[in-house]
């Protein structure tokens, strides 16, 4: 399973949900639905994007977990 840690970025960037959703120019309920773990993909533009604006790089947004059995 792929997590995402877009609020752990968030808090070290000190920088809000909606400040980040103005920046990348994706809705806040796109944001919010990846940043709760229930999107199921995302695109590499998305993601590209946010991580422009978070400083940052994709490892540093997902992280995969073994699923429990």
């Amino acid at each position: 399973m792929i997590r995402v840690d877009l609020d752990v970025m968030l808090a070290r960037r000190k920088m809000s949900l909606t400040e980040l959703s103005q920046r990348v120019g994706i809705t806040m309920a796109n944001l919010s639905i990846l940043k709760n773990g229930r999107a199921r993909a995302v695109r590499l533009e998305t993601l590209n994007a946010i991580c422009k604006a978070l400083a940052c790089q994709p490892g540093d947004l997902l992280v995969y977990e073994e699923d429990e059995a």
